[in-house]
């Protein structure tokens, strides 16, 4: 699995996102979150691959790319349920 927030770096969510990140990978060992520019190519494709539109956004999608759940904008999920879909349980 691969678990991805893409946000606005030079947003007021920006910590949002990298508070959330620092607090899920310091509770679940060996489980990260990647984070990804919106103004990157990459960033950009993958909000349009899973018709992301609200900003910021968690996505967690198989190791294929098949889709497997999201979140956008907020309120987000306890890290937790995240953890559910990230670690396949």
């Amino acid at each position: 699995m691969r678990t991805i927030i893409l946000y606005h770096p030079q947003s007021e969510q920006a910590g949002l996102a990298e508070t959330f990140k620092h607090d899920y990978e310091a509770r679940h060992y060996g489980f990260k979150i990647e984070l990804i520019s919106l103004e990157t190519l990459e960033g950009a494709d993958l909000a349009r691959t899973y018709d992301i539109v609200r900003y910021p956004a968690i996505l967690v999608i198989n190791t294929d790319g098949s889709f497997q759940q999201m979140w956008q904008d907020q309120p987000w999920p306890a890290a937790e349920e995240v953890f559910s879909y990230s670690s396949g349980r």
